[in-house]
Parts: structure tokens; C-alpha cells; sequence
């Protein structure tokens, strides 16, 4: 309807992975070189996950726009079958031939065998791809496992590239799975769009479609970006309801509060409060009570936001304006996850981070999770109770609820079997647990120290890393410092780590994730934790 209006080609921002509109950021590139790799001679396995929405699937469509030479490619966008099913997919996006009638698994792989020996005899490549690999059974990804020893003396027959959402990490970290996650060569994650990236992809798109002026508002890019939280597919979306909205009124540029219509119309929103509402949260903001300490967290600190850029003269600070929910996450590591917090950095975040590193400036041109990420501290969110922060043991952003369904944060310093002690414009502040139990949404956002390389630590590790865990059970064992020590990850090490667990409340799994390693970290010096901030 708007394609005349604003004199495009085409419509721009289709949510169909067109590949002639992909927008190759530094990420997409990343990612595109990883699946080529995976086509090539050494290739074996390749896994590339992202969240939804984030381009996977348009890059495949890259690759596939390649046209490599030599190269078949057998592409499942499927994957939820039996073991028979997918071999026998495979062979039919292969053009193999078997026997239709009393077809078993093993005529289906022989028949796969022979057809693979005789492509490889004849100079070419053989690539499966798995879309959604998500959600593969763990038995057919068993079968995936096994058809990789098809091979040569010196390369694989069949290379295969794994294509899915965050939980395919979680899939392949399962012990029943540990040999089929040996023999990924390549991993990728590939992430959402920094600010500076969404306005050029939008831009690009426009460019695509035929545009020659400026459409979008420096102010409505950012506020696209703020909705969509970097990812692609919803920045289509709501740059298309955009337009459409612009059209409907005969405007020709979009502004912010056209960029913030579009997505409250195109994306859910929060609900508004009901008669179910809890009673405690009515009683906190009803105005008689708007100076009790509780309530100044959600009508007076929890609405101050920092906007002043550094190094801004005192005259050109902005009024302060309500703080913005921490946005959604857009990386994914084990049950927790990287968050991305935009500019301007939110106070509770600031309080936050001083606790940790006090002289710490935020970049005016990064993101800020990233910068910490320099310093070894990262950012994860998740979701839990109280108990899971008592076990966690580091200060975190709690996200509390006010009347109106609106999110606001508050830092939590202390926690004691009954009660919460949060930093507030009064100073702390001790509550007990049943008052806020209610207000709290149960997201929490923590940093902690990360002080090995290694994303995990497993059977297959070895190196520095092993040693400084065998190092850390040592002191939490009560047990001499090892000088020198075995550098793998032995059976030993392994019912140690369990051990570790158990008594910590961590689930068994002889794996150190993240909850391991972050309970490891404790009684480092200059690690502040909720039982030192208890009151």
C-alpha cells in the first residue's frame, strides 16, 4: 500500500529471509565465514545458534546463493522425525537411491555410503544442513553422530552444520551427547544488532527497496532499536507498521512517537493491571503512602535515569526521565544469559557496577556489558527465587512491578533467610521477604567475575583452566594449594566437581557452567557478595 507513496521498488522490510537484503554486519559475516568453512575439506561439523529472529536462516540462503562448486547440499528444515525418517530424508534431498519397499536404517546408510563414496570419488562435497536442529531428538542426533564415521582414510564424507536457537547449546552440553559435541569443529552465536548496526540496517534495506531520502528520524532509529532490541526481524516488523502508519496520516518522514506507536501495535505489550492485581502493590502507590521507603523505590529512584553524556557542561543535562525496563536478552550461555544494556546506562545499573570496579566509565560508543566483558566481568541474567539467589551470593537487579504492570529495578545488597536489604535513595534499606515476594517478577540480573577462558569445563578440557579449578576445590575443601597437578579433566576431577555441587545446591552434573564457576568465585578479594551487604 505504501510502496508508491514512499517510492519503492518493493516492500522493504518483508520478514522473509530474502537474501538479497541481507545486511553482512560484522556478526553475519563471522557467521557466513563459519558455515563456508564448514563446506570446505576440512569441514566437519559446524554448529551456528542464535535467538529468533536474528538472521540464521537468511544466512543459510547466503551460503546457498554461493553457488559453491563441487559442493551437494542436503538441507532438513524438519527435524522433528524418527531416526529412519531423517536418514531417509537425507536421502532423498540427495537423490539416493534404495529400495522403497521393507527400508531399514541399515539399507538406508548403506545405500547413504555408497552414494558418498561416490561423489567423493568424483571430486565433490557433500553438506547437510539442519535447520531448527533444536529440535532434534537426542536419538537422531545420535544417528547424526554416526553418520560422520562415513569417511576416507583422510576426510569425511558427509559434513554437517547444526542451525538452531540457544537451547541447541544446552542440547549438545548433555553427557549422552559429549561425543557427538567432541567433533564440532566450529561453533558461532551470533547475536542482535548494536544501535549503530539497526539504523544501518534499516537504512540498507531502504537503499534495496529503491529509496533515495531520508525516511526515518535519527530519534525514530533509536527508538526502532530500543523496541526491537537489535534483532532483525523485529525491526522489519516494526519499520513496516511504521511506514503503513505513515501512509495512513500522508506523512513522508517517520518520527519517534510514530517509531513507538508501531511497535506498542505490532508487538505485545504488557497487560494492563487487573482486579487480581496483588493488594500490596495497590496499598505501595495509593498517595498517602508515596513517602514510605518501599515506595520511593517505585515512584522516586526507580524512575531517575542517567542521561547526562560525560563530560556534558552542567547546563545541557536533560530532565530526568523515567527509566526503561532492562532490555531482553539477546545471547544465551547454559540456563543464564547475556545481557545487552543500551546507553544512557540506567543508575541501578551504575550502583551496580561500582560495587565491582568503582573507577569504571562507560564508553559513549560500546555497548556496556561488552566493555565490562573486558574486564572479565559479565553480565547474565535469569530467573529464579530467592533461594537461587542465595546460592548465587552476588548483588543483583531485582525487577519489581508497580501498579500499572510498569517495570522497575531495584538493587538488591543483602539477603538473610527472611529478609532483602536494597539500595535505595534513603540508603539501605531492609524488607521482609513476604512484602516482596509479590512486587518481585522473579528476573534478577547479576555480574560476576570470570576468571577462566574456557565458556565450561568438562571431561574433554585441559590446561590452565583445569589446574586453577583443581585450585579452587582445593581452597573450598580446606585442603593444601597443589603446586603442580595433573592439567586434564580426570574421572577424579569430575566426582570432586559433583561433590562441589551437591553441597552447594548446584545440580549434579560434573560439568562447571556458569552457577559453578560463579560459586568458585567466592571469597575472591574484591568480590562483593549478598552475605557481606546483609544487614
Amino acid at each position: 500500500m505504501y510502496t508508491q507513496y514512499f517510492q519503492l521498488r518493493e516492500m522493504p522490510f518483508s520478514i522473509t529471509p530474502d537474501p538479497a537484503y541481507l545486511y553482512m554486519s560484522q556478526r553475519h559475516q563471522e557467521a557466513l565465514g563459519h558455515l563456508l568453512f564448514g563446506t570446505g575439506q576440512y569441514g566437519g561439523f559446524v554448529q551456528l545458534t542464535g535467538e529468533v529472529g536474528t538472521g540464521k536462516t537468511t544466512i543459510i540462503r547466503a551460503l546457498l546463493e554461493q553457488k559453491l562448486p563441487d559442493v551437494d547440499v542436503a538441507m532438513v528444515h524438519n527435524p522433528r522425525q524418527g531416526e529412519k525418517e531423517f536418514v531417509q530424508t537425507l536421502c532423498d534431498e540427495l537423490g539416493v537411491s534404495y529400495a522403497k519397499r521393507n527400508v531399514t536404517l541399515k539399507t538406508l546408510v548403506d545405500a547413504l555410503n555408497a552414494h558418498l563414496l561416490t561423489a567423493h570419488a568424483t571430486g565433490r562435497r557433500t553438506v547437510l544442513i539442519i535447520d531448527e536442529a533444536q529440535n532434534l531428538q537426542p536419538q537422531v542426533l545420535e544417528q547424526v553422530r554416526l553418520l560422520t564415521n562415513l569417511e576416507t582414510h583422510k576426510e569425511k564424507l558427509l559434513r554437517i552444520m547444526l542451525i538452531g536457537q540457544p537451547e541447541l547449546i544446552d542440547l549438545l552440553a548433555r553427557p549422552d551427547l559429549r561425543q557427538l559435541a567432541q567433533r564440532i569443529t566450529a561453533r558461532y552465536h551470533l547475536t542482535p544488532l548494536s544501535e549503530a548496526e539497526t539504523r544501518e540496517y534499516i537504512v540498507h534495506r531502504l537503499r534495496v527497496a529503491g529509496s533515495q531520502q531520508e525516511i526515518f528520524l535519527p530519534a525514530a532509529l533509536h527508538e526502532v532499536h530500543r523496541h526491537a532490541r537489535g534483532i532483525p526481524r523485529l525491526i522489519n516488523i516494526i519499520c513496516d507498521r511504521a511506514l503503513l502508519g505513515a501512509y495512513g496520516v500522508g506523512a513522508h518522514q517517520i518520527t519517534a512517537e510514530m517509531a513507538r506507536r508501531a511497535a506498542q501495535e505490532s508487538m505485545d505489550q504488557q497487560t494492563a493491571p487487573t482486579s487480581h492485581e496483588h493488594p500490596l502493590l495497590r496499598y505501595l502507590v495509593r498517595a498517602e503512602y508515596v513517602l514510605a521507603p518501599l515506595a520511593l523505590i517505585l515512584t522516586g529512584m526507580l524512575l531517575y535515569q542517567v542521561v547526562t553524556d560525560r563530560g556534558a557542561p552542567a547546563a545541557a543535562k536533560p530532565t530526568p526521565k523515567a527509566e526503561q525496563p532492562l532490555p531482553a536478552t539477546v545471547i544465551k550461555k547454559t540456563p543464564y544469559q547475556i545481557l545487552q544494556v543500551p546507553q544512557p546506562l540506567p543508575v541501578v545499573m551504575a550502583r551496580l557496577i561500582a560495587l565491582w570496579q568503582p573507577n569504571f566509565h562507560a564508553p559513549s560508543n560500546e555497548n556496556i556489558c561488552d566493555a565490562l566483558a573486558k574486564r572479565n566481568l559479565e553480565c547474565l541474567k535469569s530467573t529464579g527465587d530467592w533461594v537461587e539467589l542465595r546460592q548465587l551470593n552476588r548483588p543483583a537487579i531485582l525487577t519489581l512491578r508497580s501498579v500499572d504492570g510498569t517495570p522497575r529495578h531495584v538493587l538488591l545488597r543483602g539477603l538473610t533467610e527472611d529478609s532483602a536489604t536494597l539500595d535505595t535513595v534513603n540508603g539501605p534499606q531492609t524488607y521482609p521477604l513476604a512484602k516482596l515476594t509479590p512486587l518481585w517478577s522473579g528476573e534478577f540480573l547479576i555480574l560476576w567475575k570470570r576468571e577462566i577462558k574456557s565458556p565450561s569445563l568438562s571431561s574433554r578440557s585441559h590446561g590452565d583452566d583445569v589446574l586453577w579449578l583443581r585450585k579452587r576445590l582445593a581452597h573450598f575443601a580446606g585442603k593444601p594449594q597443589p603446586d603442580s597437578d595433573s592439567p586434564y579433566f580426570t574421572a577424579s576431577l569430575r566426582s570432586d566437581v559433583m561433590a562441589f555441587q551437591e553441597l552447594h545446591g548446584i545440580k549434579k552434573t560434573g560439568i562447571v557452567g556458569v552457577r559453578t564457576m560463579i560459586t568458585l568465585g567466592d571469597n575472591q578479594p574484591g568480590t562483593p557478595t549478598l552475605t557481606s551487604g546483609a544487614p
